[in-house]
């Protein structure tokens, strides 16, 4: 979305109050929203899709062709808009989660996640997309915490952090077009 400065040229606007009010009514109309940095912004990132109904994966069936619902994308698929971004997967260490080079990821910001989810991490410096896993271990009686990252691909070894490993965002869909 364009700043304040941006739609005051724009538009021929005299001043940014002008582009303020009008602002003012976008939000007021749920077309635009601000971020947690007060950023403007899309009220809605996907919008809506008419629902026809059910389709079977297993024997096949008839299907009625009919308008059952809309599905709003947004409401579905982003809990948290300024927390949400979308990534492109380049590699294949993932493809036995039936995540593809080329597609494209809903990740929501996050430094938490649990044992076994898919997350965005930084490890030793580099970023990457991986299993987050997490045991804990005792060592002379002692219990000590492991994490690591383990890729979805057996031609890939699992990633053990030498100095740090930061969850940065956890996977909230996958898109792939045909």
């Amino acid at each position: 979305m364009p700043t304040y400065s941006e739609m005051t040229k724009l538009f021929n606007f005299k001043s940014k109050n002008a582009v303020f009010r009008v602002v003012e009514k976008l939000m007021e109309a749920g077309l635009v929203a601000k971020d947690h940095l007060g950023r403007l912004m899309p009220s809605q990132v996907f919008g809506e899709i008419p629902k026809l109904g059910l389709v079977t994966a297993g024997f096949p069936a008839t299907v009625e062709e009919e308008l059952a619902d809309t599905v709003n994308l947004d409401d579905l698929l982003v809990k948290n808009k300024a927390l949400t971004y979308m990534l492109e997967v380049d590699g294949d260490s993932m493809i036995d989660a039936h995540i593809e080079k080329g597609d494209m990821v809903l990740v929501e910001k996050t430094n938490v996640a649990k044992d076994g989810e898919i997350v965005i991490a930084e490890v030793d410096g580099e970023f990457t997309m991986k299993y987050f896993r997490r045991s804990t271990v005792l060592t002379a009686g002692k219990k000590t915490e492991k994490v690591w990252l383990e890729p979805a691909n057996k031609n890939y070894q699992p990633i053990y952090p030498e100095t740090s490993l930061n969850v940065i965002a956890k996977l909230k869909a996958v898109i792939r077009k045909y």
